[in-house]
């Protein structure tokens, strides 16, 4: 529906900066200069981790930067202006209503911002999963989106508290340690930085679960499921205070600690699995001559993929680090495009054919930099044995010629994932079985109709 209409992808790219420059005099004209520069500078200060961590968990198959910058925008300008702006007409209206500030206010923080702050933030999730629906693969990427999307909203919203406090201690003369900028970092920047990522995960969990496919009903309820878990965790969470003086020690450690290691151990299997995904369909394209075999546990291996390209960076310099680096994420690409089609079937997958071309294609133009390094690098973190070194002159290699690429593979059937090890020392990777001659025969995808 999306992609019909003209102008919606330029009109939702202007209203970053429009709203980032309706977010800054905001925030600066609530907090005062002084506050707003404190508070800007104490809040980013767990950005940085945050965003490693997400990216972390999603380099099996990295997202561009530039969607990911996006999402952090929206975080931090459209949903965090479209909830202040919300909040505080929501806080009004109900004290007009009742003619009592303290219950809107209660109100306000429990009812209101809940809904509509996790609904700001999730429309950055819907737009990339409407506009960006090929990359959008499952749970993982929806992790990922959801993960910086929230930091950027909790950065701006750290900057309005941390700054008003400032504020506040600045007309009270309060002492540093006594201060309720201090007590207000410990809470927001130390405590819980990972308040509003973990809410909003869950949301980003419901458009992984739309993105493997399954009928209507799953693609409308699973992120409308997620959305309404997140909602109902952050009302909660706001809530806390007003259980009582131990109210908030109580969901800190009885729910948010809890739910926060459970989503840790999640994203660390979720990561795992995709890379055995990866690892079993790429030993198909080794067997049948597309990669070399060296490459196919190098490229499961994170360690092994940084130093691939940091040892293309120091022989060819950074034009062929990226070579390295756009080679392994085509073929982790690859390898997910012919999981989903292998088990989604011609329904989930109407173009693999086409995108598998495309892939490998592409792949093949930087083989020739990124495979010697990626062999290189499996036999350094001793994923493969070592070669012996020949003794003598060495004839030089004949020039390769890629195999048919108009015709997609054929794996056995069924196919049997192919386990390769993906931690440090380890002991010698087996190949994976053939998949047949080295000629390149059509794909019949389980599930399929015909060939593809």
């Amino acid at each position: 529906m999306f992609r019909a209409l003209p102008g919606v992808r330029a009109c939702v790219l202007a209203v970053l900066p429009l709203s980032g420059l309706a977010i800054l005099e905001l925030v600066r004209e609530q907090t005062g200069t002084a506050g707003f520069f404190v508070g800007l500078g104490l809040a980013v200060l767990p950005v940085p981790p945050l965003m490693a961590a997400f990216r972390w968990l999603g380099r099996a198959a990295p997202r561009p930067w530039a969607q990911l910058l996006f999402c952090f925008g929206w975080g931090a300008c459209t949903a965090a202006l479209i909830a202040i702006l919300a909040n505080n007409f929501a806080t009004e209206w109900i004290t007009a209503a009742t003619a009592d500030a303290s219950a809107a206010d209660r109100l306000g923080s429990v009812a209101v911002a809940p809904v509509v702050e996790e609904s700001a933030k999730a429309a950055a999730l819907l737009l990339v999963f409407a506009f960006r629906r090929r990359q959008f693969t499952g749970p993982a990427d929806g992790f990922v989106v959801a993960g910086f999307t929230a930091t950027g909203f909790a950065c701006t919203e750290n900057v309005l508290y941390l700054g008003n406090a400032f504020g506040e201690d600045v007309r009270s003369g309060a002492a540093a340690l006594d201060s309720v900028t201090a007590a207000t970092f410990f809470v927001r920047i130390v405590v819980s930085p990972f308040a509003h990522p973990l809410f909003t995960v869950l949301t980003g969990l419901g458009f992984g679960a739309a993105a493997l496919g399954g009928g209507r009903l799953r693609r409308i309820g699973s992120p409308l499921l997620g959305l309404l878990a997140a909602m109902g965790l952050h009302a909660l969470w706001n809530s806390s205070s007003r259980f009582g003086e131990y109210g908030f020690y109580v969901v800190y450690g009885c729910v948010m600690v809890p739910v926060f290691g459970l989503l840790v151990w999640l994203a660390a299997l979720i990561r795992r699995r995709r890379l055995r995904a990866v690892a079993g369909e790429l030993a198909v394209y080794a067997a049948a001559g597309w990669l070399r075999p060296a490459e196919v546990p190098a490229l499961v291996s994170m360690p092994a993929r940084s130093l691939a390209r940091a040892l293309a960076r120091s022989t060819g310099g950074r034009a062929a680090g990226r070579a390295v680096a756009l080679y392994e994420a085509d073929a982790a690409a690859l390898g997910l495009l012919r999981h989903r089609a292998r088990h989604g079937g011609p329904a989930e997958e109407p173009d693999f054919a086409c995108r598998e071309r495309e892939l490998l294609r592409r792949m093949w133009l930087r083989r020739a930099t990124a495979g010697p390094a990626l062999a290189r690098a499996a036999v350094l973190e001793e994923l493969l044995p070592p070669r012996p070194v020949p003794c003598g002159p060495v004839a030089p290699p004949e020039p390769l010629e890629p195999p048919e690429l108009l015709e997609p593979l054929k794996p056995p059937e069924p196919l049997e994932p192919v386990r390769v090890p993906l931690a440090r020392r380890s002991g010698p990777w087996t190949p994976a079985r053939s998949a047949g001659p080295t000629s390149i025969r059509p794909c019949v995808l389980p599930g399929g109709d015909g060939v593809r």
